[in-house]
């Protein structure tokens, strides 16, 4: 069995993920396909992600989202939107969004009958689902908007009743996430800025100019995990489960048609290659990145520790990971912006001087990118809210590590 060591790991992903700025370009499109599936639940995340990966403007990523609508933005695995290229469309709808959309309808039937909106909860939902199409099919509406065309849509049910994130919610948006997981409605051009989520929503036929339709389930999953492989391999079965959310035995069928190569990690773990691709990765020269939260490079696997090492507890929280600053193919620290838009590079460890020239530099050109705009997440690291919390006379005693700016 061929071993793969972690440093060859990190120099596949570093290459393969165009971290390093000597392969960067002008490409969207390129850039995208480096990881595959970008995290779009914040939509800044896909602008953040395609920046740290290609030289371009937001127009150049506008254009490639609404006008030549070459990147589809999906409710799809473990229930997270994601913007992918097109032609994995089918696969991702027949096979794990299928699966969430099945998930989402199922729930959202009980909530209705719970609430007393019906008495047929599965029956509410399919009428629901249906007149939201024969909607968008007219012309692309808002959220606010079908809600004043289709009265079910104004209903409110109780939601995880005493949760902290529980309350009385308008049912549009469970009705609109069962219909963004199937792929008959689309997230079209965005009623707000770059940084905002007010999509108008459109008919798939009319947001691609046909129904590419979808793969069958097991030939879905079996191209989704060949995307995830060419891009994330080694990874192992666990990786993959938990990156899909998807079954064990969903999983174990598609590698079984795959016929992957199976090879040894440092972890003792066995991890999966394809067939074409057991051969050994070309190391990178130095260099240094900027991602931002729930990159999918530092998402696209479970076990983590080959890149993201001792830093977990500052970096992620409840498996969410915030921003993080790359030396390498490893994660050294976080980012955030200061008060007047500056990024600020904070590291957990110490660097050498050609490690830090780096990552100062990476934040030079983030701050001119951004110009000025101010990006805030949920999704934040620990670190970063702590850096954010404390008296700005104080802030650089935070982590114990001097900034990067």
């Amino acid at each position: 069995m061929r071993h793969i060591g972690d440093d060859e790991r990190r120099a596949r992903l570093s290459r393969r993920h165009r971290l390093s700025p000597a392969h960067r370009d002008g490409d969207v499109l390129a850039a995208a396909g480096s990881v595959g599936f970008l995290h779009a639940t914040e939509p800044a995340n896909v602008y953040l992600s395609l920046v740290a990966r290609a030289d371009v403007e937001r127009a150049d990523i506008d254009r490639v989202l609404f006008e030549d609508r070459a990147l589809i933005r999906q409710l799809a695995m473990r229930r997270t939107v994601f913007a992918f290229p097109r032609e994995l469309f089918p696969a991702v709808r027949g096979s794990v969004a299928a699966r969430v959309a099945t998930q989402l309808a199922a729930r959202l039937a009980k909530e209705v009958q719970a609430c007393g909106l019906s008495d047929d909860g599965a029956a509410w939902v399919v009428r629901a689902c249906d007149e939201v199409r024969a909607a968008v099919a007219v012309e692309p509406l808002t959220t606010a908007a079908l809600r004043e065309r289709i009265p079910r849509l104004a209903e409110r049910i109780a939601i995880a009743p005493g949760k902290s994130y529980g309350g009385d919610f308008p049912v549009a948006g469970r009705v609109l996430s069962v219909l963004a997981a199937d792929g008959s409605v689309l997230r079209g051009r965005n009623a707000a800025g770059w940084k905002v989520s007010r999509p108008y929503w459109t008919s798939v036929d009319q947001w691609l100019g046909f129904d590419p339709g979808a793969l069958d389930e097991q030939a879905g999953y079996v191209e989704v995990i060949r995307a995830w492989l060419a891009r994330f391999g080694p990874g192992t079965e666990d990786d993959i489960v938990w990156w899909l959310g998807a079954t064990r035995t969903a999983v174990r069928r598609a590698l079984a048609e795959l016929d992957p190569v199976q090879v040894e990690l440092d972890s003792g773990d066995t991890g999966w290659v394809l067939p074409d691709d057991a051969d050994a990765a070309e190391s990178v020269q130095p260099y240094a990145a900027l991602l931002p939260v729930l990159d999918p490079t530092t998402m696209g696997w479970q076990r983590r520790d080959f890149y993201l090492g001792p830093h977990a507890a500052t970096l992620v929280d409840r498996g969410n990971a915030g921003a993080t600053a790359w030396v390498d193919g490893r994660i050294v620290g976080t980012w955030v912006q200061d008060q007047e838009g500056r990024v600020v590079v904070l590291p957990l460890e110490d660097l050498p001087d050609e490690a830090r020239a780096g990552l100062a530099a990476e934040a030079r050109r983030l701050t001119d990118w951004l110009d000025g705009e101010m990006v805030r997440s949920v999704y934040a690291a620990p670190h970063a809210r702590a850096w954010l919390a404390a008296p700005e006379a104080t802030r650089s005693a935070v982590g114990g590590f001097p900034e990067i700016r």
